[in-house]
Parts: C-alpha cells; sequence; structure tokens
C-alpha cells in the first residue's frame, strides 16, 4: 500500500463528489512534472488524503489505476490551459464530519514532510502541485489526528468493494468513444464510405484491420497467427486519435486478446527494437503466468516499422503507467 496526499483546490468539490482524481498529462510548455507523472503509480487499495482550502477534508481509496481520459466537463473553465486528454483515477472517498487544518499541528507533522516534493510547507501552507507521495509515517499521523475509525482505514482494515471496479473505466471509456463516434455521425463533409471505415476502426474491424494484417500476421508476443484468435489493436488508441491516425495500418498491432488488454491499459508496451516494455504497476507473477515475460514469450522481438516507432513512443508517453 502507498500513500498519497492531492491539492485539490478548485476541483475538491468535483472529484469528491464523484468520486475521482484526474490532472493532465503534462505541463501547459509540454514538459513532465513530477506531480502528474505521480498518477501513473498510484494503485487499487492506495490512500489518498485530500487536501483544499487549508485543510485536509476526506480519506480517498483508489479502486483502480489511472487510465487516459478527457478533462471532466464539470472543471468547467478551471485549468484553461490543460490538455484536453489526462490521467483519471476512480477513488472511493470518506468525506470527514470535522476537516482538520495541518497548520494548526505542524510540530507534529513538519518532521514528517517529505524532504523533496512535500505538499504543505513547514508552516502548514500547501505546495503548488497536484499529487505527492507520502510515507507512512506521516499518514499514521494524520489518521491518527482524525480519529480511529479512519486510523483503521490507512493501516488497510476495510472490506474490499465487491464490484469489479474494472467494469467502471471500460463504461467510461465506452462512453467517451460513443461521445465520438456521435460526433462523426453528425459531421458534415465526410464521405459515406470513409465515415464508416472510420466507426468500425473503432472495433479493430473493416478498412483498419485488413490493411493491418498485410503488415503484422501474428500476434507479437505469443505468436499466434489464426487470424480468427487475433485483434487489430491501435497503438494510439482510437479514442484518442484524428481521423488519419484511426485507419493509419501504421498505428496498430495484431494481437491476441490478453495482450491486447495489457497494451490498452497501459500495463505494457514495446520499445523501439520491438521487445516488451512493462509497466512499473504491472505484477510481475502475473506477467509471467500470461506468458508476457520468462519461458512462456512465443516469438522473439520484431522490428518496427518507421511509423509504428512514431505512435509507440506516443504510446510509452501516455498510456504506459511507468
Amino acid at each position: 500500500m502507498n500513500y498519497w496526499w492531492v491539492n485539490q483546490k478548485q476541483t475538491a468539490r468535483h472529484e469528491i463528489g464523484n468520486g475521482y482524481l484526474w490532472s493532465p498529462k503534462r505541463q501547459g510548455n509540454d514538459r513532465q512534472h513530477f506531480s502528474y507523472e505521480f498518477m501513473k503509480q498510484v494503485q487499487p487499495g492506495d490512500i489518498v488524503f485530500s487536501y483544499a482550502n487549508a485543510h485536509i477534508i476526506a480519506i480517498g481509496l483508489a479502486k483502480t489505476y489511472c487510465y487516459s481520459f478527457p478533462k471532466p466537463q464539470d472543471f468547467g473553465r478551471v485549468g484553461g490551459n490543460w490538455s484536453e486528454e489526462g490521467w483519471k483515477i476512480e477513488i472511493n472517498y470518506h468525506q470527514l464530519a470535522d476537516p482538520i487544518r495541518p497548520s494548526h499541528h505542524m510540530q507534529v507533522l513538519a518532521p514528517l514532510l517529505p524532504k523533496i516534493y512535500s505538499p504543505i510547507q513547514v508552516d502548514g501552507r500547501g505546495n503548488q502541485a497536484y499529487l505527492f507521495k507520502i510515507e507512512q509515517s506521516l499518514a499514521f499521523e494524520i489518521a491518527q489526528l482524525v480519529g480511529a475509525e479512519i486510523f483503521e482505514l490507512v493501516k488497510g482494515n476495510y472490506v474490499a468493494e465487491p464490484r469489479d471496479v474494472a467494469d467502471t473505466v471500460n463504461i467510461h471509456i465506452q462512453e467517451w468513444e460513443d461521445r465520438i463516434e456521435k460526433t462523426l455521425l453528425e459531421e458534415v463533409g465526410i464521405d459515406e464510405t470513409e465515415r464508416e471505415s472510420i466507426i468500425r476502426a473503432r472495433r479493430g474491424q473493416g478498412k483498419f484491420r485488413e490493411l493491418l494484417l498485410f503488415r503484422e500476421r501474428s500476434c507479437r508476443v505469443k505468436g499466434v497467427e489464426k487470424h480468427e484468435h487475433l485483434i487489430a489493436s491501435h497503438i494510439k488508441p482510437w479514442r484518442s486519435g484524428n481521423n488519419y491516425e484511426r485507419l493509419d495500418p501504421e498505428n496498430g498491432f495484431m494481437l491476441t486478446p490478453s495482450i491486447d488488454h495489457l497494451f490498452d491499459k497501459g500495463f505494457i508496451s514495446f520499445d523501439n527494437n520491438g521487445s516488451i516494455v512493462l509497466a512499473d504497476v504491472a505484477d510481475r507473477s502475473s506477467m509471467e503466468r500470461m506468458g508476457v515475460i520468462g519461458a512462456d514469450v512465443k516469438t522473439p522481438p520484431r522490428p518496427l516499422s518507421q511509423g509504428q516507432l512514431n505512435y509507440i513512443e506516443w504510446h510509452r508517453e501516455n498510456i504506459l503507467l511507468t
């Protein structure tokens, strides 16, 4: 279990009310930022302390890994310079009946603050960033200030939700793609044949699949060649691309369903030589059992085309959870 502190400010009402964290992927100048990179390290079961208006107002339990998703419409004009696609994590929040003000407890909290990337200053004022990783010692001290019930939660003494939260992520992504498809159906000035091809490419079918099969005849990981067992998988996802990228056969691999799942969710990617890259959060034991690493990998790395290299770089930066 890891512990996180999020400075939510203007977005707290929307994020806590609707159960999520959301951040851009990069700063306005397109540079990486530690705070946004931390989003890719959050794992289900991690604890998140929500800080807004100088108070810790809620404790959250991460339900999912982060996934790529558009900026919430709830934010309105907040973050006008943020990219439209960022990182989202589903969170189960417990709002505090009596929020605590860290500045009133700095005698015990200050020595426990991170030496770098601290969420607050030694006088209790918040720092200008979104997500911070904190140590268990600080998390436990805050939890004890809140109360016994929250202390048990922070220690990991809770009953996991029975519902499959992966379904929630898939539903949200499907709704996102449905909105794009609706826009395509209403778009004027696009040839009907092309429109149909673009929409069918969403599910790895039609023209995109036919063109991709000329280039990719087997799964890059499992070596399966039977077409009926392969998915035409976009490298830059259909939902994130433009119409050209949605049909570009350079933007794809033929993968078995389990490998397609791992690739689409950011648990694996490929380097420029075609070797598998594992996400930091990927469970190594599961990856071995699924034949992603170890003796069960069926095929040696295959070189990527120049077009695939451009797309795979995007995938590593925008989808891979590392």
